[in-house]
């Protein structure tokens, strides 16, 4: 079984007061175009792991809530004790990445090992895990994804077009 997690639980520090998650774009919230874009996938099931009823309702998805605060980390751990035991790969993408294709998720999905995006030398999330590797992403802790676990495995590599990996920080990134 191939399972979708969406992180959805970030702080958006850098954004400013407001969640950025919830910020309007082409009419719906940020959030809601990377879990559209979830659903559309190849996938068995999928949830999103949100730090707020109102992401949650954004999503449209099965969701697990955590405190809010955390780093990437946590989102990440939460996502892999939330996957059922017939559970073969899990597929990680971000809630603040709304420019993701379906072609981008196919080809993540297309392999059996560890697969990645990658554009410009950076390793990035949407990024697919075989369950041999959900105990290494049970000890990531911090603000620090999965990609210090990738970046020394080159054969995951799937390089994607830096407009489908840009993520949404700031005010000025919806522009």
């Amino acid at each position: 079984m191939i399972v979708g997690a969406l992180l959805a639980a970030g702080a958006s520090r850098r954004f400013g007061a407001e969640d950025k998650l919830l910020a309007p774009l082409q009419g719906r919230p940020l959030v809601a175009h990377a879990a559209k874009r979830m659903t559309r996938a190849a996938l068995d099931h999928c949830f999103a792991v949100v730090s707020s009823a109102e992401v949650a309702q954004a999503v449209g998805v099965d969701t697990v809530m955590i405190p809010a605060g955390g780093g990437q980390a946590d989102s990440l751990v939460a996502a892999v004790r939330h996957l059922p035991d017939t559970t073969t790969h899990l597929l990680i993408l971000l809630g603040d990445m709304p420019y993701l294709e379906d072609e981008d998720l196919a080809l993540i999905l297309s392999g059996d090992g560890p697969r990645c995006a990658v554009a410009d030398g950076h390793v990035s999330p949407p990024a697919l895990f075989p369950r041999e590797w959900f105990p290494r992403l049970l000890t990531l802790r911090g603000d620090e994804g999965a990609g210090k676990l990738l970046r020394h495995h080159p054969e995951a590599h799937c390089p994607l077009p830096p407009a489908s990996l840009r993520d949404i920080d700031r005010p000025d990134d919806l522009r």
